[in-house]
């Protein structure tokens, strides 16, 4: 039993020494956006890490692997391998007295990247009892604080990877605490090319799976000027309230998309809570289906219809397979009569209502198939939504079905 452990434990340090020299391969090979220094940087990383290997290997001792870091490098080159990031000036290197661990720009808009290989367990929210452990949010809290001072190299926003995730409190105070929104990063895979007998070759995947991940985005405008949607701004609020913010002004507007923007402000805009049959009784209801919703966020819906016609219709089909025709023929139903200005009128002044099924439903859908804005507007447009249980009874004055 003892020397099967043993076998296990040196089979794991071996694992570690081959991913070390796949990284370093990776850097020297396949990282041609970046510059020397940084490619120092990283190389610096890894051989201290197989330093660190090679020393136990060449030990008598069998021991855990333990306080490895080649899963976070893995994670540093795995992100920098998205054909949106360029520009990287600075890895793994302090920025303004905090750690930030990628400088750069994506898709050319500068951002910050924090990094995170850990196992959400051990990411706490505040600062635990250890000084070792201060905690996501004062971590956080301190590099929004060093970007909006800083002056050479201020970001747009903050990004946050955590390769394996992150409990769902942490989740969930990152969006209610800094505005985040989860944004899809990692929808691309990379592979690698080995060359075997008669010429071929051998595509493989290249390093790990990141199934888990979670990655989420703080715009440093919305915090800086407060651009907060309803439910930041307590439980209950009236209409007034909201519109002494600026729910909408040009930042948002860049953000969201100005249609889907105003469509909102038209809007009677309540907090997002439970509804009693007494609080609503007698005002003007507006119940939202499913299909309603995905078509108010849809990036068809928001300006997208002009991309699309423009892109081959190969790489459509590649894209949406099956559901090639039926998105087309959303496109040409679009450019005949955009909805977002068929609804203005339809939901001017209603209070938009959805019951719990129906929510969830809608998450599940945009989770699954929406894209970065699309998750962004949904986020936002149910905040601007009654929720109810089925068990609620009511008069609805409207149905929105479309």
């Amino acid at each position: 039993m003892v020397e099967d452990v043993d076998n296990k434990l040196d089979w794991e340090w071996e694992e570690a020494r081959k991913r070390c020299i796949r990284a370093s391969k990776q850097i020297e090979n396949s990282l041609q956006h970046l510059t020397d220094s940084c490619k120092r940087t990283l190389l610096r990383l890894v051989n201290s890490e197989l330093k660190f290997i090679l020393t136990h290997l060449s030990s008598l001792t069998s021991t855990s692997v333990i306080s490895l870091n080649i899963g976070y490098i893995e994670c540093i080159l795995h992100l920098l391998q998205n054909p949106l990031i360029s520009n990287v000036s600075r890895l793994c290197k302090p920025s303004n007295h905090v750690y930030v661990d990628i400088v750069c720009t994506l898709d050319k808009t500068p951002v910050w990247f924090l990094v995170s290989d850990r196992n959400p367990n051990y990411i706490s929210w505040s600062s635990a009892s250890s000084h070792n452990n201060k905690g996501l949010k004062l971590r956080v809290e301190k590099v929004l604080a060093a970007a909006k001072s800083s002056l050479m190299l201020k970001p747009a926003s903050i990004i946050l990877f955590f390769a394996n995730g992150v409990h769902p409190l942490v989740s969930h105070n990152l969006k209610h605490e800094f505005g985040a929104f989860q944004i899809n990063f990692l929808d691309f895979e990379f592979f690698e090319e080995e060359f075997v007998e008669d010429g071929w070759i051998n595509l493989t995947a290249a390093g790990r799976s990141y199934l888990k991940a979670q990655t989420f985005q703080i715009m440093l405008d919305i915090v800086e000027k407060k651009l907060l949607l309803p439910t930041w701004l307590g439980n209950r609020f009236n209409v007034e309230d909201a519109r002494q913010v600026e729910l909408f002004n040009e930042e948002t507007k860049f953000i969201l998309g100005e249609k889907f923007c105003s469509l909102l402000s038209t809007m009677n805009l309540e907090a997002k809570y439970s509804v009693k049959p007494n609080d609503i009784l007698g005002r003007d209801l507006l119940n939202f289906d499913t299909t309603a919703l995905i078509a108010l966020v849809s990036g068809i819906s928001n300006g997208g219809t002009d991309k699309l016609l423009a892109t081959p219709e190969t790489e459509l089909r590649k894209r949406f397979k099956s559901n090639y025709q039926f998105v087309i023929a959303q496109v040409m139903s679009e450019l005949q009569k955009p909805i977002l200005e068929e609804l203005t009128s339809v939901m001017s002044r209603k209070i938009g209502i959805i019951c719990e099924t129906v929510e969830l439903e809608f998450k599940q859908l945009v989770s699954m198939c929406g894209g970065p804005n699309e998750k962004l507007r949904a986020d936002q447009l149910l905040k601007c939504l009654l929720l109810y249980d089925e068990t609620t009874i009511f008069i609805v004055t409207e149905q929105l079905r479309i």
